[in-house]
């Protein structure tokens, strides 16, 4: 055993922060309710593009998406009580939020949301599975002791407790292998290139271009994974990792 599941996460609108969950299903296309939606320039239809490229679009990060028990899309601002999406309450909301004309849209691929409105295209579309490690979190700490390395700046899907690896990413030497986690089976494609989406302030995280320094410095650009799905399954807090 290398480590054990200690995070969960799941991110039902693209952008957006995403909702700690204690049990994911987890299928051949990823976690289960994710990324189903995205939020676009109204006018445009672009996609947000919050890696600090378009000003307009970095406090994106600060907007809380969830699904309800039927599956429905909520979304909610700092001080705002939670809104259903897509609709036109809801960018209402998330326009006077960021500042311009804004809409909240399925997106498009097998997993669409049935709508009779418009959709919106995916910005990049990468492995389904994102997976990061607390000890690469632990490394990038003692990079940058100043900072703050919270896993919420690097979107995972799964975070794997383990032990730190003294000046290493661990999970970055880790691409071709395959691995059990519970009852699922991954196989590691490639590892996640970031991008100044890392660097974004989100709700109780501060703005800071150090994060992605140190990681364009010392791991070419990268922390975390991702993987593609070979056997799908439930998985739980807790759940032992392996690496086969």
């Amino acid at each position: 055993m290398i480590g054990n599941v200690t995070a969960l996460w799941r991110y039902p609108a693209s952008s957006m922060a995403g909702e700690r969950l204690d049990e994911v299903a987890i299928g051949p296309r990823g976690v289960e309710g994710d990324r189903l939606f995205g939020i676009v320039d109204a006018k445009t239809g672009d996609i947000a593009r919050p890696d600090g490229r378009d000003p307009r679009w970095p406090k994106v990060a600060q907007i809380s998406a969830r699904l309800t028990f039927s599956g429905g899309l909520e979304i909610a601002t700092p001080d705002s009580p939670w809104l259903s999406a897509p609709g036109m309450e809801a960018d209402d909301l998330a326009s006077d939020f960021l500042g311009f004309r804004v809409s909240i849209r399925p997106l498009t691929g097998e997993h669409s949301v049935a709508t009779a409105g418009p959709l919106a295209d995916a910005r990049y579309v990468k492995a389904p599975v994102h997976l990061i490690t607390t000890a690469s979190l632990k490394q990038l700490k003692a990079l940058h002791p100043e900072g703050n390395p919270d896993q919420r700046r690097f979107r995972p899907n799964i975070v794997i407790d383990m032990a730190e690896v003294e000046g290493r990413f661990p999970e970055t030497e880790w691409i071709g292998r395959r691995l059990t986690i519970g009852e699922i089976e991954l196989s590691i494609a490639e590892p996640c290139r970031r991008c100044g989406f890392t660097i974004q302030a989100q709700i109780g995280i501060d703005y800071d271009p150090n994060i992605l320094r140190q990681l364009v410095r010392h791991n070419d650009h990268n922390i975390g994974v991702y993987c593609t799905v070979d056997r799908p399954g439930r998985l739980l807090q807790d759940d032992e990792m392996r690496l086969i």
